[in-house]
């Protein structure tokens, strides 16, 4: 039975990543939506090739582009929030949710309340947003799935139990490129040595957010969200190997870990194919090449960023997307070489401390808070800047 499939970020790591895996099993798939935010030419491309129903571009402005490209094909051209919510919509039976930041929140929204399978990429919306989504993922009866290595294995993991007889959730993280380094060394960090993971091939904020362990932080609040364990049986431990992708410990104190290769098409094959198997191309893990696993604690005065996100989740309300917005707004600045490495976590943890809105409860109080926050973490910068 063919499944249908829309794919929201369909031309960034994971939508890639997603196709692949259809180009492997094109009997099995039917692309229904493509989505990417500018990048007209290479969407129009990946809509004809996989003869896509709807090809659509978040900007505007690369709209006339994409209709002239798709010319001659029966994929309909679009462009704008409203689109990306209407190609959502339409209801189709998985669809990846892999829309960087807050502007993945309403396309997301849309496929829940589909009451379908929807596999979730995008963390910066579950932590902006995580008790909206579980609420309307529960509601329509939709099925949530996540798609990080480590949620995914986490759900991985607990097909053999139940959520009430887990005693105790493990997030693995390998450490980054900076792991052993000392405050004083990444005091002079480049972007470039910043975006260059070990193990992992990810876009440059996704690494960054690796290299400060910010990422970790932000996952602990996905964690929190869609594995209701208690936040105090939520920890992280550093695996260099990046192995091991997180392991669940039951209340008879067996703990079942689920590992495999650092290739996101395979946490990416187990939800698109769940809840069977699908055969994939992905390199097998060699466990006696790899030959050692190594585990340490996080070393949270080095790299303070999961004790930033544990404190937000803790406070709750508004605190989380407060975060993520500070957060973004932080590694962009140095991306762009405008503030130092270990400015981020500092430039966060002020932002945090220095604003209290109130909670929100609908998705426009959180996009208020999103853009707020920007607009108070762009003003940080600037006492930042070097």
């Amino acid at each position: 039975m063919t499944k249908s499939v829309s794919i929201f970020g369909a031309t960034g790591s994971v939508g890639q990543s997603t196709l692949d895996l259809v180009r492997q099993h094109p009997e099995q798939y039917k692309i229904v939506a493509l989505t990417a935010n500018g990048n007209a030419s290479q969407l129009a491309a990946l809509a004809r090739e996989f003869s896509a129903e709807i090809a659509v571009v978040a900007d505007d402005n690369a709209y006339e582009e994409l209709k002239l490209q798709l010319e001659g094909t029966s994929t309909e051209a679009a462009s704008g929030k409203e689109a990306l919510i209407a190609a959502a919509s339409r209801g189709v039976d998985w669809t990846m949710a892999a829309i960087v930041g807050c502007a993945g929140l309403p396309p997301t929204l849309a496929a829940l309340r589909c009451g379908k399978t929807v596999a979730l990429a995008n963390k910066e919306a579950l932590v902006s947003a995580g008790a909206l989504m579980i609420t309307e993922a529960r509601k329509a009866g939709a099925t949530l799935l996540p798609v990080d290595s480590e949620h995914n294995a986490i759900f991985q993991a607990l097909q053999g139990g139940k959520i009430d007889q887990v005693r105790k959730i493990t997030l693995t993280a390998s450490g980054g490129p900076f792991r052993t380094w000392t405050r004083e060394q990444m005091a002079g960090v480049t972007p470039e040595q910043a975006v260059a993971h070990p193990n992992w091939d990810m876009g440059a904020k996704i690494s960054v957010d690796s290299a400060t362990m910010m990422n970790k932080g932000l996952e602990l609040i996905e964690a929190h969200h869609l594995f209701p364990v208690g936040l105090e049986n939520i920890e992280i431990l550093v695996h260099p190997q990046s192995v091991i992708h997180s392991m669940v410990e039951y209340h008879d104190r067996s703990t079942l870990a689920q590992l495999g290769s650092p290739d996101m098409r395979i946490p990416i094959a187990s939800a698109l194919a769940w809840p069977e198997r699908m055969m994939t191309n992905c390199a097998p893990l060699d466990l006696a090449e790899i030959g050692r696993l190594d585990f340490e604690r996080p070393d949270e005065d080095r790299f303070p960023a999961t004790k930033i996100a544990r404190a937000a989740i803790t406070a709750g309300g508004a605190k989380p997307a407060m975060l993520n917005a500070a957060n973004e707004v932080a590694v962009a600045a140095f991306l762009n070489r405008a503030v130092q490495f270990l400015d981020i976590t500092e430039i966060v943890t002020r932002l945090l401390d220095s604003y209290s809105p109130p909670e929100p409860s609908v998705l426009a109080d959180i996009f208020a808070i999103d853009k707020e926050t920007r607009v108070r973490t762009e003003q940080l910068v600037e006492e930042f800047k070097v």
